[in-house]
């Protein structure tokens, strides 16, 4: 008996509440009631809000507690949460208080998942350290999972792994928080204040994303960026295996940079794994991705398999994705930037003054280190959302000799033909909002998407 089967079996016969019919419960759903046990989804939503989500669980046999008062009624024995809800909200506080247990989606696929998992967080280059992380093991002859936060859903993949297959894991701080496993080899890229809006301060965040490692088993993986300061002040307890990444300093087991080539170094013993320049995709901060990724495959790949990928990833989908040449200026898609930081790494990518696309949702969080940054790289700043206030008054006060200049737009696609009227001839225009999608997206894909849209929509004279 599988250990998914074997959970199956042990919660049949009591009621179970999943809040949030959003696509990471989805499979959930329709897997529990599959098993029949009894489910009852918990959303926001009206059942007419929900369409065709709703009749396709409905038809599975699922019942419903929407609308405002949707977390009135939870009183299931186990209680999936959404990531987007605190697990101290008060409906989920009333859930322990009389002995119901309160889960994840992504805590159950830790549960019950057969093979290692890999789980990669960290506030900038998860996603791209992630898929680097995957193809590497991917060219290695593994046979490997990608999901969590980047992609699908792996619970329903669960019944096709094999033991020897991996499971590669982003991990936002939503699904970190509260949870009771960690993954096998585990990584931190860096650690910068971000998602102030859910968590109530910096140090929360920083919990739930060390909630990644907290749980391993002794003799765990642990990969670390030592170049980045939260996450070298971090007061790691328990028996890891460290590995840490630095372009400063050499290591005594991980990866470093040392004039312009890449070396691991390993138990004392050090080899030269490639130069620098030779990664495809641009930027000193997809070095540190790369550097990342090698760190987190170090004995299960060969230094061929993760070279070969070096050489030829193009990048992920909304990273300094190219779109399109229009009248001589090339538009680039980087919709993953979701906090200033980011939007510094995309900006640095760049050897010329770019026409920046910025703004978005408002996270609730510091702006003032993006000033600099922007007067420093950026030609042309094009505003829009609710974040625009804060990246002006960071650009105007910022202490530097010239500074872009500035305008104020209603929504994306005005500021895509604003940047189409100024643009000249060998000009970039780079979208990265440096804030998240969710004032006017469902994500940042969905952002990404409609700018590419926007670009190619655009006329050549």
């Amino acid at each position: 008996m599988t250990a998914l089967e074997q959970y199956f079996n042990e919660i049949r016969g009591k009621r179970v509440g999943v809040i949030g019919a959003g696509v990471s419960n989805l499979p959930l759903v329709s897997m529990l009631c599959a098993e029949d046990i009894s489910v009852t989804v918990h959303d926001r939503k009206t059942a007419e809000a929900l369409g065709v989500v709703y009749d396709d669980l409905a038809a599975h046999g699922a019942a419903f507690s929407l609308g405002e008062g949707y977390l009135d009624t939870l009183d299931e024995d186990i209680v999936f949460r959404t990531p987007g809800l605190h697990p101290n909200d008060p409906a989920l506080e009333r859930v322990r208080a009389r002995g119901g247990e309160v889960t994840s989606e992504m805590e159950l696929f830790f549960r019950v998942c057969p093979c290692r998992i890999i789980g990669i967080t960290g506030s900038d280059g998860k996603t791209t350290t992630t898929t680097l992380t995957y193809e590497m093991l991917k060219h290695a002859g593994y046979t490997c999972h990608l999901g969590g936060n980047i992609g699908a859903p792996l619970l329903p993949e669960v019944p096709k792994m094999q033991p020897d297959d991996l499971a590669i894991v982003e991990l936002s701080s939503f699904q970190l928080m509260g949870m009771r496993f960690s993954p096998d080899i585990a990584a931190i890229t860096n650690l910068t204040p971000n998602h102030l809006d859910y968590h109530k301060d910096f140090a929360e965040y920083v919990q739930a994303k060390t909630s990644i490692y907290t749980h391993q088993k002794p003799g765990g993986r642990l990969v670390l960026n030592s170049d980045d300061r939260e996450t070298r002040m971090l007061d790691i307890l328990g028996d890891h295996r460290i590995l840490t990444c630095s372009k400063r300093v050499k290591p005594e087991n991980g990866v470093y940079l040392r004039e312009g080539k890449i070396y691991i170094a390993e138990d004392g013993k050090d080899r030269e794994l490639m130069p620098a320049d030779e990664i495809r995709i641009p930027g000193a901060h997809n070095v540190s991705n790369v550097m990342m990724a090698a760190a987190i495959v170090q004995g299960l790949c060969e230094d061929d398999d993760i070279t070969a990928v070096a050489r030829t990833f193009g990048g992920v989908a909304h990273r300094i994705e190219f779109v399109r040449t229009v009248g001589g200026a090339s538009y680039y898609n980087d919709s993953i930037a979701s906090s200033p930081t980011r939007t510094i790494a995309g900006l640095s990518s760049f050897d010329q003054k770019v026409i920046l696309i910025a703004g978005g949702y408002d996270k609730h969080i510091p702006y003032d280190v993006l000033g600099a940054p922007i007067c420093a790289h950026v030609k042309a700043l094009l505003l829009t959302g609710a974040t625009a206030p804060k990246i002006r008054a960071c650009t105007e006060q910022a202490d530097a000799a010239e500074k872009p200049e500035i305008y104020d737009l209603p929504d994306l696609a005005a500021a895509v033909a604003k940047a189409h009227e100024i643009a000249k001839e060998g000009d970039i225009v780079l979208m990265s909002p440096a804030s998240a999608s969710f004032d006017c997206f469902q994500n940042f894909a969905e952002r990404g998407d409609r700018f590419k849209e926007l670009v190619r929509a655009l006329p050549e004279a």
